[in-house]
């Protein structure tokens, strides 16, 4: 009986924090190579900004991404500047998604009816003889900022953030922008 309060316990659990909404996950890169501590300015690497974004990407939201990372920049002390060849830091991201398939298999839940006699302790079979499987669609979004180094040419700093895009999300593009956004720059 003990086993079973163990296994519906961690099912719970599991099941939980699968469903939760959880925030980006974010990771960086810097070239140790290279000194940006000295670096004030920064201007776009491209005038189209972005060095890739997906297929039927809408402009509205890359809009709202270039300001989000000027933005940000702007608000950890950068200038922006509009030439390249003037600024110390030269700034450029790649943003996308894809569709993807979560399959979570568990074992089999306690099943059976409670009452006087043999159903009493419903059925529950051995462990591991049978499991429940759930398979999930969602799409999960990733963002890319690079800066780079614009006097030696170099890659400086590289970093991303991926998210499973929630109805939520879509609905507010905005604050899920801003969001990926500053975590992303957070480590910069």
């Amino acid at each position: 009986m003990k086993q079973i309060k163990i296994i519906l316990l961690a099912s719970i659990i599991i099941l939980l924090t699968a469903c939760a909404a959880p925030g980006p996950n974010v990771n960086f890169d810097k070239n140790p190579n290279i000194n940006i501590s000295s670096a004030k300015t920064f201007a776009w690497l491209k005038e189209s900004k972005a060095l890739h974004i997906s297929a039927g990407f809408n402009p509205i939201v890359k809009v709202r991404i270039d300001k989000a990372i000027e933005q940000a920049l702007e608000n950890k002390g950068y200038t922006f500047v509009t030439d390249t060849s003037k600024a110390d830091l030269a700034v450029s991201y790649t943003v996308g998604s894809r569709d993807k398939i979560q399959i979570d298999s568990y074992p089999a839940t306690f099943q059976g009816g409670f009452g006087w006699g043999r159903g009493y302790y419903g059925r529950y079979g051995r462990i591991g003889m049978s499991t429940e499987t759930h398979v999930r669609n969602y799409t999960q979004g990733e963002l890319a900022i690079d800066i780079y180094d614009v006097k030696t040419k170099q890659p400086a700093w590289h970093g991303w953030a991926t998210k499973k895009l929630t109805k939520d999300d879509k609905e507010n593009i905005e604050g899920l922008i801003k969001l990926i956004v500053s975590s992303t720059l957070a480590n910069f």
